[in-house]
């Protein structure tokens, strides 16, 4: 069956069968999956949410949290969300955008130049769109998180330059985005889930991946990775999202809840993972990985082929994709220009 066409399926399948089971006693289940284990900023930003949403709703709302992978890698866990099996996901935008491709336009490399860049621009001008995009493909956003700036890591050497990934065969997150920026780097993408990383790494199936220190770390892929250059050409947004039907029948009290969260919890999760991207490149050297930040001329190296990966899409692009991707780049030029 064609992708669209088992999206739309599913979609419609939601609908139908994603209603909320009311226990006995007038609960709610929320079950709530992620790929991030326990112990980093994303099982503490969810943590908080269940205590958060359980106190306000004097328990009506039960939420529970599979963390690691336990429900599925990031693409199988946004389908089963989309499908109505779980109720939700927090996952990063390449893995969701398996669902809604609009957010493939928040991937393209070297899009935000900064954080605070990314923040305006989800927060303000493309947070409308996309939440239309969400529910039209039967997800309803809860809030934003992120993943951060993706860097390369390998086993072969530093990557001053797209000629340094010629002919390596490199993981590629499961994203057209992804893939294509590889291609243009000269590399031989290989499209595998975050669950399969570490073995590979372990069995030369691939020769480094591009993710987080955070994840990186997290997910134990530096325990076979020697260096790790800080290229930053991806920021990866990441959100917490829902099956829309769920959303939709549940009370209104428990909605305005959830969504109560939003502002809070996206500052909150974003401001711990940033404050912890420092401590853990540092931390690298006691991991016998080997750390290098590329100059501005040796990044320099990068907007060519970058660009060309960026019209590689786009010229394949949704009309829906295009039209975001004209709000995103509008919204970057008047914050650079300082009329924010």
């Amino acid at each position: 069956m064609h992708r669209r066409a088992f999206i739309t399926g599913s979609a419609a399948l939601a609908a139908t069968t994603a209603l909320p089971a009311v226990a006995q006693d007038g609960t709610y289940t929320m079950k709530l999956a992620t790929v991030a284990p326990e112990g980093t900023p994303w099982s503490d930003g969810l943590a908080q949410f269940k205590k958060a949403a359980e106190a306000a709703t004097a328990g009506r709302l039960k939420v529970k949290v599979f963390f690691g992978g336990i429900l599925g890698d990031e693409n199988e866990t946004v389908q089963q969300t989309q499908r109505g099996q779980i109720q939700g996901v927090g996952a990063s935008t390449g893995a969701i955008a398996s669902i809604v491709p609009e957010l493939n336009i928040l991937e393209l490399p070297f899009l935000f130049k900064t954080a605070a860049e990314a923040d305006y621009v989800l927060d303000g001008a493309a947070l409308a769109p996309l939440e239309k995009n969400f529910r039209d493909r039967g997800l309803q956003l809860g809030f934003w998180s992120e993943n951060g700036y993706r860097s390369f890591g390998t086993t072969f050497g530093f990557i001053k330059s797209p000629a340094d990934l010629k002919g390596h065969k490199m993981r590629s997150q499961e994203n057209p985005v992804h893939l294509a920026m590889y291609q243009a780097f000269g590399a031989s993408p290989v499209p595998i889930p975050t669950t399969e990383v570490l073995t590979s790494l372990q069995t030369g199936v691939i020769d480094g991946y591009d993710n987080t220190p955070l994840y990186a770390s997290a997910a134990q892929w530096t325990s076979n990775t020697k260096f790790f250059t800080l290229t930053n050409h991806i920021y990866q947004p990441a959100a917490i999202v829902l099956n829309k039907a769920w959303y939709d029948a549940l009370p209104e009290d428990i909605k305005k809840v959830i969504l109560a969260t939003r502002a809070d919890l996206a500052v909150r999760m974003r401001k711990e993972i940033r404050a912890l991207h420092p401590i853990l490149v540092a931390n690298f050297a006691s991991m016998k990985v080997q750390t290098y930040a590329p100059t501005s001329a040796e990044l320099a190296s990068f907007e060519g082929p970058a660009k060309t990966a960026r019209d590689t899409y786009m010229g394949k692009a949704s009309a829906g994709e295009k039209a975001l991707y004209k709000t995103v780049t509008d919204a970057l030029a008047k914050y650079r220009s300082g009329a924010k």
